[in-house]
């Protein structure tokens, strides 16, 4: 068992105090989200025509109105810090450390109890039911570890940020933004077309053994279909998904990493066996299946589709008990998942109770940045035109 960490002054709030480490560390994430976004592409670059914009028949009304109904119950003051326009630069200051860094938007801790709720029920009417338990059990777990470290004020279930974009009230492309420590959740609407990428999600403990959310645990099925999947390959297969024995430093495709390229690589979908397949199929729908139902099986056909171009990679020990790092990748998604050394617990190597998971939806359209590109090109184009005939 491993112990805690020395008690960090790391604020998670607006900082008193601007150091120069901290003020350097704020600009080179300010820079690297500034940067004009293309997005997670392979080594041939990016791949367009991928995201069509079409009609799903999604039913998205709900999620309009309980985004309706947050915005009404703001002060103007509220507003003005926690809406923002859809193209607007704050998407990408997402970060999933308990530091302050560029943390934008309204604080779940500041709202009354039923603000708050306004907002959760945002998040609830987008995901599933167990993309939702996932997400309020790691917002408990940052409770827990508050609760183990004599931290609560620095680490709590509502020290998170939340933040709209777009206009859901004209019926307007429109998101929002759920940013905090392990829970860095962006989802964007479209049309009747959502996105539910970036999302990080994290948690360390990944089980809690006291406090007021004993008994929560996080993670467990990820970690055992990803070992039971790759612990079912051949030795020609699991040769072929190795990237290395030892886990890589960190997720490649974590924060202020939206234009990183990160080649296919491992072993190709199409080359597992039928029961194989249906592991791989499984451990996916975990991820995908995050989001509210009828936009998780759009997700999943639109995954099924690129198959055949879909890699799964594996980095660590593959022994019971061991710590690993995992990979599925396509031109349309792109999964990670890496057991991590400690950060509030005092262990330098990598344990099962410290876990990053990070989804992308690759080449263009995270944000539904690619979906935004072409509404303005069909629509606002032509209001333009027509605007500019008028004269």
């Amino acid at each position: 068992m491993t112990g805690l960490r020395n008690r960090g002054a790391a604020p998670t709030r607006r900082p008193t105090v601007w150091t120069p480490e901290l003020v350097e560390k704020i600009e080179w994430r300010r820079r690297a989200a500034h940067e004009p976004f293309r997005g997670v592409v392979g080594a041939e670059g990016l791949r367009e025509g991928l995201f069509p914009l079409r009609t799903t028949g999604a039913d998205v009304r709900d999620v309009t109105r309980a985004g309706e109904r947050y915005l009404a119950a703001l002060t103007p003051a509220e507003l003005a810090a926690g809406r923002f326009p859809m193209d607007h630069e704050s998407w990408r200051h997402w970060a999933n450390g308990a530091r302050y860094f560029l943390r934008h938007g309204l604080c779940l801790e500041d709202l009354d109890t039923a603000r708050r709720e306004l907002a959760l029920h945002i998040v609830r009417r987008s995901l599933s039911d167990y993309g939702f338990r996932l997400v309020l059990d790691l917002m408990h777990l940052n409770l827990t570890v508050g609760e183990l470290r004599g931290e609560e004020d620095l680490l709590n279930e509502w020290l998170y940020w939340f933040s709209v974009y777009g206009a859901p009230e004209r019926g307007e492309p429109w998101g929002w933004q759920l940013d905090g420590h392990h829970v860095n959740v962006n989802c964007a609407f479209v049309g009747g077309q959502m996105v539910l990428t970036p999302t990080f999600l994290g948690a360390e403990p990944v089980t809690a053994e006291g406090g007021k959310y004993a008994g929560t645990t996080v993670f467990r099925r990820e970690e055992s279909l990803g070992q039971e999947l790759f612990a079912g390959l051949t030795d020609r297969q699991l040769a072929a998904a190795t990237l290395a024995d030892t886990l890589p430093d960190d997720l490649f495709a974590g924060a202020f990493r939206d234009n990183f390229e990160l080649r296919y690589e491992g072993l190709r979908f199409d080359e597992l066996g039928l029961g194989q397949r249906d592991v791989a199929r499984e451990l996916l729908g975990l991820y995908v299946d995050r989001a509210q139902q009828q936009h998780a099986r759009l997700r999943a056909e639109e995954v099924r589709a690129h198959e055949s171009e879909t890699y799964l990679s594996w980095a660590g020990d593959p022994a019971p008990g061991g710590v690993f790092y995992y990979r599925i990748h396509s031109p349309v998604v792109l999964v990670e998942f890496e057991h991590q050394a400690g950060v509030m617990f005092d262990n330098d190597a990598p344990s099962r109770r410290h876990i990053h998971t990070v989804v992308r939806t690759p080449n263009g359209n995270d944000y539904g940045a690619d979906l935004l590109r072409q509404h303005h090109e069909r629509h606002h184009r032509k209001d333009r035109t027509a605007a500019a005939r008028s004269v």
